[in-house]
């Protein structure tokens, strides 16, 4: 009590919390582990050593860590430290706090932010009735910082300057033996935190690493709990079992231990047909193969195409009953969105970048007039054909439609004025289309298509 009222006393001051007696970890030389200073990033590098420099403790620690033993490049470096976050701030110049509940500071090295996090400790936690922690936001020290962490290959903490790793709890040998093991009880962890349970079964399938029988076991039981878990921290999960790279194994995984149906219900309904599935996976597997290429993919591109099979079921269905074209399809999507609020906390720019992609795979069958300049201009293009072109490959759009698109948004002014005329043409004959590609130059079509070309496109099958 009194160790909590002090920390609280000194929270953003010059004080550090003293070790307490707490197991004394493995030191592992680095170069044992094929580990070396120039595997990290420049920025973490030089934090880490500044850090040192001004007399505290600091390591790169965590899942950077774990990934470039697994001889994985990892996407960010984090940094840890005994320091606190006024410390921090007062030993780089560039660097600004930030967080309310618990604060961090981002250290900005040339183009690169460093997150740099105080020593978290184990301190008395406000939970539920479920045993979720609510609230526990206390400096500690390593020891403690290392214990409060997930999985054991997540509890690694590698100091470039002295070349060694500290392990805690066996981390590196179950790196080696490619085992994913809970931290302490897993069913007493489960309940800290539920979301654990789901990030087990992500970095199992991303990794390619076996979870422990214990760990596994108590999934499957305390499953339910994930419903006490606000909606929106499950969505962001369901962002990074999409974007993990390997993200049509981790939905199987997810689906083969029934956590699905607390994240995303409709999967079972999505894999039902062959149709559909076969859909699905392939717009997965075209985005992870993106991301082993290093490459970025579009979240709104690959929720898109999560869910377009049932918009394309209501937008057959309207206009089945009669609707025109795009109010049918307008239709159909706030209803799929609907459906969807009520699992999927999905944030409203994010359904509003969907809402678009969805929407333009009805205005691309529109191409006459200005319909076809307009359409290049608007942000999502690039998605929008993207799912095109993967509707097209999967045999439910006309080929035929995805092949002019691709043609006409590489094409110069002239080009898709023939383009354009060579619809014409088919339907109406040649005469009224040369009319009315005068017509369309004297109204400007020609200007919004030199405009489209000073813009920067992404590089043609990039899912942006």
């Amino acid at each position: 009590m009194i160790r909590k009222l002090i920390t609280r006393f000194f929270h953003g001051k010059s004080f550090r919390i003293p070790a307490g007696k707490q197991g004394k970890p493995s030191l592992i030389e680095a170069r044992n582990c094929k580990l070396r200073a120039s595997d990290i990033s420049p920025g973490s590098l030089k934090t880490v050593l500044g850090l040192q420099k001004a007399g505290y403790k600091a390591y790169v620690v965590g899942g950077a860590v774990r990934d470039l033993l697994l001889g994985l490049r990892p996407k960010d470096f984090d940094v840890a430290t005994d320091a606190t976050p006024a410390e921090v701030r007062s030993t780089f110049r560039r660097s600004r706090i930030i967080g309310r509940r618990f604060q961090i500071v981002h250290v900005y090295m040339g183009g690169e932010i460093v997150e740099v996090t105080t020593f978290r400790g184990q301190h008395a936690a406000k939970t539920d009735s479920h045993g979720r922690v609510l609230q526990d936001n206390n400096f500690g020290n390593q020891a403690e910082d290392a214990a409060r962490r997930d999985f054991t290959v997540n509890a690694l903490y590698y100091d470039p300057g002295k070349e060694v790793v500290v392990d805690y709890f066996r981390g590196v040998a179950d790196i080696r033996q490619r085992r994913l093991r809970v931290i302490g009880e897993p069913a007493r962890r489960y309940r800290e935190d539920p979301v654990r349970m789901l990030r087990a079964l992500r970095l199992s399938a991303k990794l390619g690493m076996q979870i422990d029988d214990a760990s596994l076991q108590q999934i499957g039981t305390l499953a339910p709990l994930l419903d006490n878990v606000p909606s929106a921290r499950c969505f962001d999960e369901l962002l990074k079992f999409l974007t993990s790279g390997s993200s049509l194994e981790a939905l199987n995984t997810l689906r083969a231990h029934r956590l699905h149906l607390r994240l995303l219900p409709e999967l079972d309904d999505l894999f039902v047909e062959q149709a559909s599935r076969s859909f699905i996976e392939l717009a997965l597997s075209k985005s992870d193969l993106r991301i082993a290429a290093g490459k970025t993919v579009s979240v709104t591109f690959i929720l898109a195409a999560l869910f377009w099979w049932k918009v394309l079921a209501l937008w057959h269905k309207q206009r089945e009953a009669g609707e025109r074209n795009m109010p049918a399809m307008f239709s159909a999507i706030e209803e799929v969105l609907r459906q969807q609020s009520a699992s999927l906390a999905i944030s409203r720019r994010i359904a509003g970048e969907v809402k678009e992609i969805w929407s333009m795979q009805a205005r691309f069958e529109q191409r006459s007039g200005k319909r076809p300049y307009a359409l290049l201009d608007r942000p999502r293009f690039r998605a929008a054909y993207n799912l095109l072109s993967l509707r097209a490959e999967a045999g439910e759009a006309s080929a035929e439609l995805a092949g002019w698109w691709e043609r006409f948004q590489s094409a110069n002014t002239g080009e898709r004025e023939k383009l354009l005329a060579s619809l014409a043409s088919g339907s109406h004959g040649a005469k009224h289309a040369g009319g009315r590609a005068r017509r369309r130059r004297k109204k400007g079509d020609a200007l919004a298509s030199d405009r489209y070309n000073k813009r920067k496109r992404p590089a043609h099958g990039e899912f942006s």
